[in-house]
């Protein structure tokens, strides 16, 4: 009869999703607080242009 592996298997903690923060991408580095900033600033920026007269 086969031996048995006495140790079990667990799964892997990272389940086969990719850490997209390893790899370094060529290009401007923006903090998310920047992207808020403009996209807020740029909303404003719509709405008055919509609503000028």
């Amino acid at each position: 009869m086969a031996k048995k592996n006495d140790k079990m298997s667990m799964p892997m903690s990272g389940a086969g999703l990719v850490r997209y923060f390893d790899d370094e991408s060529v290009g401007p580095k923006i903090a998310p607080e920047h992207v808020i900033a403009i996209t807020i600033i740029l909303a404003i920026f719509c709405l008055v242009l919509r609503y000028s007269v």
